[in-house]
């Protein structure tokens, strides 16, 4: 059986809009299939529905069909919250309104998706029964914001907004971003030391090491898979040393050990941070762990929502090692899912998961929300070559997060000879004297 292409490595496009305007009946449409409940009764929409399908040329994608965010009383704000998250995580805008229809709210709305640097396009829906007005269309022409007349009813319009699709969607869109295989060439060999817990999923491997085994693949690279307690035995068996070894954070000190300076090291979560967020970002925010003191508040936020076994990650190891490391206890806050406190300010450092499940748009709309706040954010792979001491291995296969280490390391040195110098002058004055 063929493996579905998991949600987090499909393009996202998200319809908003208000209420009633025909944002469901547009998703049944494009996918011709019924998708989303359809009814003359606004609000019939409530959480966002999903819908994966591969959409030619484009390739692998996850249709989001949002409540409208024009909704009213207790439960619509829950909805317009819900809509708010998708937004954060689609890789295309769909504006749908009425032909004819434009004004405050959808200039809202457009103002919204651009500061989540969103492309956009405008579907002008029931073209059928509604006039534009070719001012409108004008506009949207000198603003260079793609648009699109149709009726989600009758398929008029509708070859023409796929063609728009294809036109807003990345150019890479229809390939995966690559994982590992720019740092193991063609005919090369890496090693993943993959441990078997109880976090690892029952019967199944986790999905990132599931697609970097496929990114090797593709790129006639080659992969050993082992465990941790057989790393030294494949290594010992190997002719040609490997060009890279992958491991799980949490055993990384143990790998290290094992694992000659000569191979390039490094984590599956790093690997995360680069692939899903901003590693050289994440690794500066990884540095402030130095600045903790006993009685900060952390953030740790994770995407899935499993039940936490005994010796969770991020409940329990994380914490222990942090606490470890500063000296002294810190206060811990979990969230998981898409629940995120709305202010950050009381807390001093978030600590997010690899966000294996979600896509890159997601992940940096977080991460700049909280860069907006000024609260750095890291992951947890990190975060634990950091505690541990490991980070600069870690960093070694990339050169732009290993300089931002060095130079983080460099300015401290010059503050700590900086706080050092009064002292050393007060010494030499008492020993001329």
């Amino acid at each position: 059986m063929q493996r579905a292409t998991s949600k987090g490595f499909r393009l996202h496009i998200g319809f908003f809009g208000r209420r009633n305007v025909g944002k469901s009946s547009l998703l049944n449409a494009i996918t011709r299939q019924t998708v989303s409940i359809v009814s003359d009764v606004p609000g019939t929409t409530t959480d966002p529905v999903e819908k994966p399908m591969e959409l030619q040329p484009i390739g692998p994608v996850l249709f989001l069909d949002t409540a409208g965010v024009d909704d009213v009383g207790a439960l619509g704000a829950q909805r317009i919250e819900k809509t708010r998250q998708a937004i954060a995580r689609a890789d295309i805008g769909v504006m749908v309104t009425e032909a004819g229809v434009w004004g405050e709210f959808e200039e809202k709305l457009l103002a919204e998706l651009r500061a989540h640097n969103i492309p956009v396009l405008v579907a002008l829906n029931k073209a059928d029964l509604c006039q534009h007005t070719t001012d409108q269309i004008a506009r949207f022409r000198q603003e260079k914001l793609a648009s699109v007349l149709l009726s989600a009813t009758s398929g008029e319009g509708i070859d023409a907004f796929r063609e728009l699709l294809r036109q807003t969607a990345p150019d890479d869109a229809a390939e995966s971003r690559t994982i590992v295989r720019d740092l193991v060439l063609p005919g090369e060999t890496a090693i993943f030391v993959m441990p078997i817990d109880k976090e690892a999923p029952k019967g199944r491997i986790k999905n990132l090491q599931v697609q970097a085994i496929r990114d090797l693949l593709d790129g006639d690279s080659s992969c050993v898979v082992v465990k941790d307690a057989g790393l030294k035995r494949v290594l010992d068996n190997m002719k040609t040393p490997p060009s890279l070894v992958v491991t799980d954070a949490q055993v990384f000190d143990e790998v290290e050990k094992l694992t000659p300076q000569t191979i390039p090291l490094t984590a599956f979560s790093i690997l995360l941070s680069r692939l899903k967020g901003d590693l050289v970002a994440q690794t500066q925010a990884a540095l402030t762990i130095d600045e903790l003191c006993p009685g900060d508040r952390i953030l740790i936020a994770e995407t899935c929502t499993h039940h936490p076994i005994e010796e969770d990650i991020g409940r329990v190891k994380i914490p222990r090692w942090l606490e470890k490391h500063v000296g002294g206890k810190l206060e811990f806050t979990h969230v998981k899912g898409r629940d995120f406190p709305q202010d950050l300010s009381s807390y001093k450092l978030v600590i997010h998961c690899g966000a294996c499940m979600w896509n890159r748009q997601e992940m940096m709309s977080r991460i700049r929300e909280c860069q907006r706040q000024q609260v750095p954010i890291t992951n947890y792979g990190l975060v634990i070559a950091m505690a541990q001491g490991t980070l600069e291995r870690a960093l070694a296969p990339f050169p732009e997060a290993l300089a931002a280490f060095h130079r983080a390391a460099a300015a401290k040195a010059v503050c700590a000879a900086a706080e050092l110098a009064p002292q050393a002058a007060k010494r030499n004055a008492v020993l001329v004297n």
